[in-house]
């Protein structure tokens, strides 16, 4: 068996004060990333900007207005640092339709391809379907040079449906980037409850796909006009192996430009020891296509 190992770089960081300041940051730590030697680098969700969707205000769709710009730049970024590049970009796709949008730079600058956010969620603090159309390209990964890329991003990661899908069309790996975190208000208890469940949803995506994780995640505090104060996003990005192997974990605070190994070749010899997708029993879950079984 030929071996497919794959420097996979993570670049997390605070919101800047503004777009051009926090397109700077993440420039300087895409280039940290370069020079470790990354084949893969993968931002965090809605990297450019603060996260916007704490309060419903029409004025935020501006920030999708120079999308195609947006899409220009990042992929001089991907062809200067010569890597595969995951970005999370505000689309705008037409008059009055928003996408949260994953474009995927070749290390030539060219589009590998892309991700429309699926899975849309509207919670205090995270009113996303006020901005944005769920995704409509299914769960298909991305084709590239370092291999096929399951993108998802952010409340995807619940759903084992997805991560399945992206298994069953081949991904080689998953991708989430991801903007959550706590409020100030919440409970230590809380708080703990959160962060591990976060963490354990998508261990066992790799543990039931037996493909790699990784999930890249916000830094800091961003406050808020609404009643709750504003979000500490809580960091802790991560990488898994195939079965569920911690390869790296980051704490709450720290800005990130780490690169991380992982081997592609471990999916085979897991799926030869636990073969889960030989033992699915797809005549009998037609259940699963239904809102809830009354």
């Amino acid at each position: 068996m030929r071996e497919k190992r794959l420097k996979v770089g993570l670049v997390s960081h605070r919101f800047m004060g503004s777009k051009q300041d926090t397109i700077k940051k993440t420039c300087e730590l895409i280039k940290k990333c370069a020079s470790k030697k990354a084949d893969l680098i993968c931002l965090q969700e809605l990297h450019q900007n603060e996260y916007f969707c704490q309060s419903e205000d029409v004025s935020k769709f501006d920030l999708a207005s120079e999308f195609d710009k947006d899409v220009e730049f990042w992929s001089s970024v991907a062809k200067e640092n010569n890597v595969v590049l995951v970005t999370s970009l505000f689309e705008k796709r037409a008059k009055g339709l928003y996408h949260n949008t994953s474009v995927v730079f070749e290390k030539d600058g060219s589009i590998a391809g892309k991700y429309r956010k699926m899975h849309i969620p509207d919670d205090p603090g995270f009113y996303e379907k006020f901005y944005f159309t769920p995704g409509d390209l299914g769960f298909k990964p991305i084709k590239t040079s370092v291999g096929n890329l399951g993108v998802l991003i952010c409340w995807d990661q619940w759903y084992p449906e997805a991560a399945r899908i992206m298994a069953l069309n081949g991904a080689e790996i998953l991708i989430y980037p991801t903007a959550i975190g706590w409020f100030e208000e919440d409970s230590k208890e809380d708080k703990d409850m959160q962060l591990n469940a976060w963490l354990g949803i998508q261990k066992s995506h790799s543990i039931a796909n037996a493909i790699p994780v990784v999930g890249i995640n916000r830094i800091g505090f961003e406050p808020s006009s609404e009643k709750h104060k504003g979000i500490k996003f809580w960091g802790h990005s991560f990488v898994f192996g195939a079965g569920g192997v911690s390869l790296f974990s980051s704490n709450e605070n720290e800005e990130l430009s780490e690169v991380v190994e992982v081997d592609l070749n471990k999916t085979e010899e897991l799926r030869r020891w636990w073969p889960f997708l030989r033992d699915r029993r797809i005549e009998c879950y037609s259940d699963i296509l239904k809102r809830y079984k009354d």
